[in-house]
């Protein structure tokens, strides 16, 4: 995939756009485009989690697992939609289940070539925090809405 196209989608409407230019420029190298089918699991909750996603085209499906039955659908995500944390957060491992409801294209990022350019800068680093803990931070609202939602009693008020 070409550099120009990257920074283009890093710039456009993502969580991302909050990097300067030069720290966007330092992910590109660690970008590449991959395709999914409908019905494709990106991940499940639990395993080793090194990656994160920026949606191109299709839409995913953002979920938590339940014990018994079906899992609880906590956000659809589209076009410049940023996908994944749990790479940048110990034990490294997600916290939802992910899969694509279209054929999806995405940019997919090796967090952990992310991780060590961010040692090596530590703004950089901090810069990222800042705007994954934004996705964590909105994920989580999301996730906790959803499941009073589906969970709360009748009656219940």
């Amino acid at each position: 995939m070409q550099t120009d196209a990257v920074m283009q989608e890093l710039q456009a409407n993502t969580l991302l756009s909050g990097l300067s230019q030069a720290q966007a420029a330092r992910l590109v190298p660690f970008a590449n485009e991959v395709q999914i089918g409908a019905g494709d699991v990106l991940f499940q909750q639990g395993q080793a989690a090194d990656v994160f996603y920026v949606v191109r085209s299709g839409s995913i499906q953002v979920g938590v697992p339940a014990i018994n039955g079906p899992g609880v659908e906590v956000q659809t995500l589209g076009p410049h939609d940023v996908l994944g944390w749990s790479w940048l957060i110990p034990p490294y491992k997600w916290a939802f289940e992910a899969k694509s409801l279209t054929r999806s294209t995405l940019l997919r990022f090796d967090g952990k070539a992310i991780l060590q350019e961010c040692e090596r800068d530590p703004a950089l680093g901090y810069a990222l925090m800042k705007l994954f803990a934004a996705l964590m931070s909105v994920r989580l609202q999301a996730a906790r809405l959803r499941m009073m939602e589906c969970w709360a009693p009748p009656g219940w008020a």
